[in-house]
């Protein structure tokens, strides 16, 4: 699935073990990583989106039935990304909750867990469609948007020429073209000017990025960075297939 020969804006595979993509967002470094994550180095900074705590227990309360391990699962992912990294700044990028009263019903050790990954470093809850009032209980800062490296910080992208913006939302989707039939797999999207981030939630699931609710937002055919196993997979436009 690669297709760097296609992608001027994609210039490198991250040394190591976490199989993350280099690339350039608006003028600023960036490495998306196999988990779903955004690390801007010259900052120290992790940025995730669309982590939907306590979404089993949403759909739980209306009848259906999900396993109740999603927030677990999430903020174990997101722990380790933390550990690997050490970042002076933890940026959760909107509908860190799938609810507004998924705080409520947040497990006391899912809550400690969070509390553990703020220790000794600043964390910033970008509010979202999902979880506009912020969190109540649990440390941290609260913003609309943030300005870091250039880059412009939200959660919900905005119509029109964007560049610099980091955003969530979509949960971006690929169904990447195979010899036989194709691969569905969440995905980073961007062409150079912005980004937009896959869900890092367990149960978030993912939009078809040939949706034409991705429609406007680029200026030159975007690649996506799809999500694989132990490495993040540069693809071009013309591999992709729609749902």
């Amino acid at each position: 699935m690669n297709a760097l020969a296609e992608t001027a804006f994609i210039y490198d595979y991250a040394n190591g073990d976490c199989g993350g993509l280099r690339t350039r967002i608006g003028g600023a470094d960036a490495l998306l990583r196999c988990s779903g994550a955004l690390w801007l180095a010259a900052e120290r900074t992790l940025v995730v989106a669309d982590l939907h705590l306590e979404k089993g227990s949403s759909y739980a309360a209306r009848g259906q039935m999900l396993p109740p391990y999603d927030t677990r699962e999430t903020l174990r992912r997101l722990g380790a990304e933390v550990a690997a990294l050490t970042p002076a700044t933890v940026i959760l990028l909107g509908d860190t909750f799938h609810d507004r009263r998924s705080e409520d019903r947040l497990a006391a050790d899912d809550a400690e867990t969070v509390r553990e990954l703020a220790r000794g470093r600043t964390l910033i809850w970008v509010v979202g469609n999902h979880d506009a009032d912020g969190p109540r209980a649990l440390p941290g800062e609260t913003a609309d948007e943030l300005s870091l490296c250039g880059l412009t910080l939200r959660h919900e992208p905005r119509p029109g020429l964007q560049p610099g913006e980091v955003s969530g939302h979509l949960h971006p989707a690929a169904r990447v073209k195979a010899t036989r039939g194709s691969v569905r797999r969440r995905c980073f999207i961007t062409d150079a000017e912005r980004l937009i981030l896959p869900a890092f939630g367990a149960y978030a699931g993912g939009l078809n990025v040939r949706d034409q609710a991705f429609a406007g937002f680029f200026i030159r055919a975007p690649i996506v960075g799809a999500l694989g196993r132990d490495r993040v997979h540069a693809v071009g436009w013309r591999s992709l297939a729609g749902d």
